[in-house]
C-alpha cells in the first residue's frame, strides 16, 4: 500500500529569495525605469516595476506578500516618476496579488503561461492605471487608448520571458 502525503501547489513550488536579490533586482528595475527613458524617450512604453511585482509575487505564491510586494514598488516607482503618489502603488498591489494568486493555481514556470499571465496583467494594470487617473483623480482628460496599450502588453511580455529566466537562477526552494 502507497502513503502518499498530498500537498498543495503552494508548498511544492513556493520560492524565496536572498535578501540582497529581493531588493537589488527591484531597486535596479526602479532606477531604469526612473532613467532611461529620459536618455531614450521610446523606452517609457516599458513598465520595468511591473515586471518586477509579477516576477517576485508569482514566484512566492502568497497573495498577501505579492499585494504588499506590488504597493511598495509601485510607491517607490511614484516617488521617482514625480506623479502622484499612490497610483502605482494600487494598480501594483492588485497585480502582485493577482499575480500571486494566479501562481498558487497554475504552473508559471512553463513558458507560455508566463507569456499570457505578463500579457494579461500589462493590460489589467494599464485598465487600473486609466481607471485611478480618471476617476479618483479627476482626469477627465486621461483617454484609454487600447492599441497602444496592446503594443505596451505585448513589449513587456517580450522583455519579461528572458529577465524571468535570468532571475530564475536566483531562486531558493522553500
Amino acid at each position: 500500500m502507497l502513503n502518499r502525503s498530498y500537498t498543495s501547489r503552494r508548498e511544492l513550488d513556493e520560492y524565496s529569495f536572498s535578501p540582497i536579490v529581493a531588493v537589488a533586482v527591484p531597486l535596479v528595475l526602479l532606477l531604469l525605469q526612473a532613467f532611461l527613458p529620459k536618455m531614450f524617450p521610446r523606452l517609457l512604453i516599458l513598465d520595468l516595476p511591473l515586471i518586477a511585482v509579477i516576477f517576485f509575487s508569482v514566484s512566492r505564491r502568497s497573495p498577501i506578500a505579492g499585494a504588499l510586494t506590488g504597493a511598495t514598488i509601485g510607491l517607490l516607482q511614484d516617488a521617482l516618476s514625480g506623479g502622484y503618489l499612490g497610483v502605482n502603488g494600487m494598480a501594483k498591489s492588485v497585480i502582485g496579488f493577482a499575480a500571486a494568486s494566479i501562481g498558487v493555481q497554475v504552473d508559471v514556470e512553463n513558458l507560455a503561461t508566463r507569456a499570457v499571465m505578463n500579457f494579461v496583467l500589462g493590460l489589467i494594470q494599464s485598465v487600473l492605471l486609466f481607471a485611478i487617473n480618471r476617476y479618483l483623480e479627476g482626469l477627465s482628460g486621461v483617454r484609454f487608448l487600447w492599441l497602444h496599450e496592446l503594443v505596451r502588453a505585448a513589449i513587456n511580455t517580450a522583455v519579461a520571458i528572458p529577465l524571468f529566466a535570468l532571475l530564475d537562477r536566483f531562486k531558493v526552494r522553500d
